[in-house]
């Protein structure tokens, strides 16, 4: 999920992307864990709700990715 979130995406896209179709299952497994550990964020932090809502990747999130492809 992490790699598509380079530049900021919609959750819908990024269920699309990823093949999902349930979107609590998506808000729980995914897109909170991500939002609640950091790598992800907000464009728009005051107003979660916002159909113009998108999600990037936070600095931890772009060390986190780095971190992985050199442990493969």
């Amino acid at each position: 999920m992490l790699q598509h979130c380079k530049s900021p995406i919609s959750w819908k896209d990024l269920m699309a992307l990823l093949g999902l179709r349930d979107m609590v299952s998506f808000r729980q497994a995914y897109l909170q864990p991500a939002l609640e550990n950091g790598l992800i964020e907000r464009t728009i932090p005051d107003k979660p709700q916002s159909r113009h809502q998108r999600y990037r990747l936070t600095e931890k999130g772009q060390r986190w990715l780095r971190k992985q492809r050199y442990d493969v």
